[in-house]
């Protein structure tokens, strides 16, 4: 399972009761953050999921409501008494921004490791999780992300037999890709288990318009977190120039992706109660939530079979 917060939901500006946009991932012990606006690390503070085992952080884009308070989340990890390296992904350029951020945090406990994205599109595994992500259309180079955690196919009690497995074999190919028997046969996992089962999917979009390339970036996905900076069409003009999106043009991007569930978020500082608007995008995409500060999910396999 995948434990998802969404530490704020605000752009350009943080206000009292909504910080700028941020999302923490939690997997396996380990938690990834994307972006990290001015005051990240108090609306952190208030998720409680503490700091010391943030060792990805990646930023969407070099606006400052999405990297300005990358000195002082770095410096509160610091603090936490993490000494493992960190990793920071972001869009070319990464080195020349983080080195001058870190002007004003220049000591820390920890290396970092910076790591460029080159091209539209990335892939790599982080912290046992599938990072992928796309270049989207925003002012200035910006990335999407998506995190996917896939699942072995269930056991199959009757392949094991059928390939003669010795049973204390069956537990150790659920977990490992081959094994050595003492006679020298090699069996591997395929030979226990079925077909691939449906994994868990969460996608990251936020400031761009809307492109070509996002449904089948996000399809299927079991969460889809998306901009939404205002909610009346009378901001079309606005959002075009300013390369953002409304309400209901994220709600067209989750329905053409069949996602199961779209939460807005990087709300215009002059939006004041997003909820009261979601009805908007609900007409095109029902199940929409206007995400609030710490939003927060587990996102869960389907079912629990396969283990012996």
């Amino acid at each position: 399972m995948i434990d998802v917060a969404l530490l704020g939901t605000g752009g350009m500006m943080p206000l009292p009761g909504r910080w700028l946009t941020s999302l923490l991932v939690r997997y396996n012990g380990s938690m990834m953050l994307v972006d990290c606006g001015e005051g990240t690390q108090i609306t952190a503070k208030l998720m409680g999921w503490g700091f010391k085992n943030i060792d990805t952080i990646l930023i969407t884009h070099f606006h400052a409501d999405h990297i300005s308070g990358l000195p002082g989340m770095l410096l509160t990890i610091g603090n936490s008494d993490r000494t493992e390296p960190l990793r920071i992904i972001g869009p070319k350029g990464l080195k020349t921004v983080v080195s001058g951020l870190r002007t004003i945090a220049p000591e820390l406990p920890f290396d970092i490791i910076l790591e460029e994205i080159e091209g539209d599109t990335y892939e790599r595994d982080v912290s046992g999780l599938k990072v992928d992500a796309i270049r989207l259309n925003h002012k200035v180079i910006c990335y999407g992300y998506s995190f996917s955690l896939s699942r072995k196919g269930k056991f199959s009690r009757e392949n094991a037999i059928a390939h003669d497995i010795p049973l204390k074999y069956w537990s150790v190919l659920q977990k490992q890709d081959s094994v050595v028997c003492e006679d020298g046969r090699v069996f591997t996992s395929d030979m226990v288990l079925g077909e691939e089962r449906k994994g868990i999917k969460l996608c990251y979009i936020t400031d761009t318009r809307p492109k070509d390339n996002i449904p089948s970036f996000i399809k299927g996905a079991d969460l889809f977190i998306c901009e939404g900076m205002y909610a009346d069409m009378e901001k079309l003009q606005s959002v075009t120039e300013k390369k953002h999106m409304l309400f209901s043009e994220a709600a067209e991007l989750a329905k053409a992706g069949e996602v199961k569930e779209l939460w807005l978020t990087h709300y215009s500082p002059a939006l004041v109660n997003p909820k009261a608007e979601v009805g908007v995008a609900r007409e095109i995409f029902p199940n929409t939530r206007a995400a609030s500060d710490r939003y927060n999910r587990t996102l869960k396999f389907e079912d629990d079979e396969g283990a012996v």
